[in-house]
């Protein structure tokens, strides 16, 4: 299965394609949609919607992953951030990909075992778990495939609640 992971962002988007066979993820691609600073709100969403939907012309993944949004201090930049995750919710459910979200801490623990972890040891076990050596990763692009990783990790568990859910009338 390939699932794209994104980090939501109104100047800078993350985003990470991992695979998934069996218990085997191995890394595709990742990196970081910039969007011009000046550039008026619409226009940068204007553009992460186009460069989102190339990445899932050319990468065409089955899944994508986001985190959820958390509360933030500055009210005026959470509002901005869930523009952005709109453009991405809605260029993904548009492709026909399954969504999931997951929050920072969930993603957090799945992938270093702490849901509290700083930017580097999340960096430093993406690293790790994809077999990325020491290749640098923007926190953009480490968050985005630390959200897919969490995915990946997490499928089998999900899918056998869903069924269990299914089976037992939704109870």
């Amino acid at each position: 299965m390939r699932i794209l992971g994104l980090d939501p962002g109104s100047r800078f988007a993350g985003f990470g394609v991992i695979d998934r066979q069996g218990s085997r993820l191995t890394p595709v691609t990742q990196g970081r949609i910039v969007l011009p600073a000046k550039a008026p709100l619409a226009v940068r969403l204007a553009g992460l919607h186009r460069e989102l939907n190339d990445l899932l012309s050319r990468f065409e993944p089955e899944a994508a992953v986001l985190e959820s949004l958390f509360r933030g201090v500055n009210v005026r930049s959470l509002i901005v951030l869930a523009q952005a995750r709109g453009v991405l919710l809605a260029a993904v459910a548009s492709a026909g990909l399954e969504v999931h979200e997951y929050a920072p801490a969930e993603i957090k623990s799945a992938i270093t075992g702490n849901g509290r972890a700083d930017k580097d040891q999340v960096e430093r076990m993406v690293r790790l778990i994809l077999g990325l050596g020491a290749e640098k990763l923007t926190p953009d692009a480490s968050d985005a495939l630390a959200a897919a990783i969490c995915f990946a990790q997490r499928l089998r568990v999900d899918r056998l609640q869903q069924g269990r859910s299914l089976t037992n009338g939704g109870v």
